[in-house]
């Protein structure tokens, strides 16, 4: 498929180089010539410097031959300039960032087919969360019914030291599966000979409605966070203030900049908001940082938001979660003692990635630590899978499926368990087995 970007920021860079990795036929478009050298010396893509939103150099980009165009800059009217211009060229699928809500109304008419704004999404998963401190990635579907959980292993926790195999033979009824396990940042997909290790970053698959019992086993207690202090007062550290305070949450916000503390003053109303340095201990003290469940460091440098969030934790913070935008700063957060890390461009990349897959998928998430992807597809009416076992499909081993939602039942599947027309199945797969997945179940 061939798939043209308009803007080779944080979002539109991750981006091409995940579809890269896929073998799909990507075009990228930026005004910087040295971001386009960048990608194009490093990815197997085609790389043009220009503005995105010109006809002749969408022609240049082949768009003729392009199934989907992406417009993901930092300028809402180009992406939405781009995107009319794709329309008129015969583009069938188009997407566009846009921040500004007062331009969505009519965005239909103007060529855009889907919106997305990954900080308004940001800030739901950040609330997710809040309200359970200690989990490091919260992801549902089926509607809600199947959860994928992350967590990282405490000390002395029971799903440590021993092989999945083992721990499943003392619990006599199990609806979780450990689907896979982060070491060191390399992920790999958990079979019942795994080993789980203290510091392991796991995924687990389970019902919903059984996360809080489940947490215990990676050592983790959940707590809905009553008091959180936000560092930095941009559009998302904004969005997410109000979305706290309207879930009852008190929240203060400490930022060194001047003009965002005044917005988010008139803004977020309920808020109490501080003009300093989020990275000051005496002010943190002062603010008592020691008695609020939750930092979250949301400015635009990732500098800040970890060595806030690290003063933060110093100082008794029970936990803090770190927003960045450099994904090698990952494995960094995760030796240190930041809880956790969110990132816009991830929040995007899940909101996009279900457009350019195959079949009928419903939804995509990735994850900060790893190139693991989860797909949520419906099973296709003639489709080789139906009426076979798991076991029997044999899908590879840097896949597994994490969870069938069969006619509002949610399944935790094992080996002999059968696929039947119009299930969604939730699969954990690595980049090089993605497209097994899609063509097993379409």
């Amino acid at each position: 498929m061939r798939i043209v970007i308009v803007g080779a920021g944080a979002v539109g860079s991750h981006l091409a180089e995940r579809l890269s990795i896929e073998a799909q036929d990507v075009v990228v478009i930026d005004n910087d010539p040295y971001i386009v050298d960048q990608l194009q010396s490093s990815l197997d893509i085609l790389a043009i410097q220009g503005n995105g939103a010109s006809p002749s150099i969408l022609e240049a980009a082949g768009i003729d031959k392009a199934e989907l165009l992406i417009a993901v800059t930092s300028n809402d009217a180009v992406n939405v300039l781009a995107c009319h211009a794709a329309a008129r060229l015969g583009v069938p699928r188009k997407i566009a960032r846009v921040e500004d809500s007062a331009l969505r109304d009519e965005l239909q008419i103007l060529g855009v087919d889907v919106v997305i704004d990954p900080e308004e999404q940001l800030a739901k998963d950040l609330l997710l969360l809040v309200t359970e401190g200690g989990i490091s990635e919260h992801a549902t579907f089926g509607g809600g019914s199947l959860s994928l959980i992350g967590g990282f292993v405490q000390k002395g926790a029971p799903l440590s030291h021993m092989s999945l195999e083992q721990l499943r033979a003392q619990v006599t009824e199990w609806d979780w599966l450990v689907t896979a396990i982060i070491r060191g940042g390399d992920p790999f997909v958990a079979r019942g000979e795994s080993i789980v290790e203290e510091g392991d970053h796991v995924l687990i698959a389970t019902k919903t409605d059984l996360v809080e019992e489940l947490a215990p086993l990676l050592g983790i207690t959940i707590v809905k966070a009553k008091r959180v202090m936000i560092f930095g007062a941009g559009r998302l550290a904004r969005i997410t203030a109000n979305l706290l305070c309207e879930n009852g949450i008190s929240v203060t916000m400490i930022s060194k900049n001047e003009d965002s503390i005044r917005l988010a003053s008139d803004q977020c109303q309920g808020v109490v908001v501080v003009l300093g340095d989020p990275m000051d201990p005496d002010l943190l003290r002062s603010e008592g940082v020691d008695r609020v469940d939750d930092v979250l460091a949301l400015t635009r440098f990732d500098e800040v938001n970890v060595v806030a969030s690290l003063v933060a934790k110093g100082l008794g913070a029970k936990n803090a979660i770190a927003r960045y935008h450099r994904l090698d700063y990952v494995r960094v957060l995760n030796e240190t003692r930041v809880d956790s890390g969110v990132s816009s461009r991830l929040s995007a990349a899940n909101a996009i990635l279900r457009f350019v897959r195959r079949g009928r998928v419903h939804s995509v998430v990735t994850f900060q630590d790893s190139n693991l992807e989860a797909i949520e597809l419906q099973v296709d009416p003639s489709s080789n899978s139906i009426g076979k076992t798991l076991a029997d499909i044999g899908l590879p081993k840097s896949t597994i499926v994490a969870g069938i939602i069969r006619a509002n039942k949610t399944i935790i599947p094992r080996g002999d368990t059968t696929i039947t027309p119009g299930d969604h199945v939730v699969a954990i797969a690595l980049p090089d087995a993605v497209s097994t997945v899609e063509k097993t179940f379409s």
